[in-house]
């Protein structure tokens, strides 16, 4: 397992970042353990979570990935050598999130009670890295119109996590799903009023996902955050399993029907350009694709979310490949043919 500096912090974190978000929905309690357990053996020392999750988000399951996680952390001895972060909701219709069924916003007492309730499921004294899920701003988000006018200043979310920085609650802090006005913003108010620093970044990226590499990129290499790259495998297209119309049972496809963001115009025509590169040169398709999001000069860490061991073995066994020169033009050719097809 390789390592990289995430941002400021000096932490080493491991390339792969264990994603959860489908423990306690597709995932049981003793799957998620087997998938720590095995991750740990790997040298994978980084594990990303949310208050939200399991995903989808429902008001039956919210909190019950942080929950499974939590039962694992329990009785550990070595929970200092772990790094874990999860994400505070941003401001949504799920009025289950909050207990007085308020919207989720960045504000003192909506992120002090998030943050002692992910406390108090993942059962442990402090979050590593602390996450905004997506901006308490009105921004279009994953294709979509805003649900709401209303913006909470970053400054006084800032001071908010600072408080959670000087109670030992939390260590470090991260936006998620943001924009680069977003990420320069919330570094200039930290720079001005002596306020934490966010370190990571955790957007969509893939390879029919890349708008981050459009002044996002640039801002977060030259500024020093890190990217957290999730759904690199545009949530298990890239794998070639919906390949042909094929819809396996227990998919999240199959279950949930909630991919559209990568069924739009040009979606699938690049999917298969890329399915059928990979195997053209002998390679897993889901390899090649988190091989190519690893090699990002701005990725950080690679979120990994699998159902199943096989599959988990089978993409962390990515991040010891190289690709060759040949796979690399191939993606480029076919990236401008079909330049980020996906929201």
């Amino acid at each position: 397992m390789k390592y990289s500096d995430l941002g400021t912090t000096g932490w080493k974190v491991s390339r792969v970042c264990l994603g959860t978000m489908t423990w306690g929905s597709q995932n049981s309690e003793a799957e998620g353990h087997t998938q720590l357990d095995y991750a740990l053996e790997r040298g994978i020392n980084f594990i990303d979570t949310a208050e939200m999750y399991a995903s989808p988000p429902t008001r039956e399951t919210q909190g019950s990935t942080e929950t499974i996680i939590g039962t694992w952390l329990k009785d550990r001895s070595d929970r200092d050598k772990i790094y874990l972060a999860s994400k505070i909701a941003g401001p949504s219709p799920m009025d289950w999130v909050s207990s007085d069924g308020s919207p989720r916003r960045f504000t003192a007492k909506h992120i002090t009670e998030a943050v002692e309730g992910s406390l108090k499921r993942l059962q442990t004294d402090y979050i590593d890295l602390y996450q905004l899920h997506w901006p308490d701003r009105p921004v279009v988000l994953f294709g979509r119109e805003p649900n709401h006018t209303e913006e909470t200043p970053i400054e006084e979310t800032l001071r908010a996590l600072e408080d959670m920085v000087k109670a030992g609650k939390i260590r470090e802090i991260g936006v998620s799903n943001e924009t680069s006005w977003g990420v320069m913003a919330f570094l200039r108010e930290a720079a001005a009023h002596g306020l934490p620093r966010i370190q990571s970044i955790q957007n969509a990226y893939s390879l029919l996902i890349r708008n981050f590499d459009v002044n996002l990129g640039e801002t977060c290499l030259r500024e020093n955050v890190g990217l957290l790259a999730y759904s690199p495998l545009a949530q298990g297209y890239l794998t070639g399993k919906y390949e042909d119309g094929a819809l396996p049972d227990g998919t999240r496809k199959q279950l949930y029907n909630r991919m559209q963001r990568y069924e739009g115009e040009g979606a699938l025509e690049a999917t298969s350009a890329y399915v059928k590169l990979a195997r053209d040169h002998g390679l897993d398709p889901s390899q090649m694709a988190l091989k190519f999001v690893d090699d990002r000069a701005f990725t950080a860490s690679t979120i990994l979310g699998a159902t199943s061991m096989e599959q988990l073995k089978v993409d962390i066994d990515a991040f010891d490949l190289e690709l060759s020169d040949e796979v690399k033009k191939g993606i480029s050719t076919i990236h401008r043919w079909r330049p980020n097809p996906a929201r």
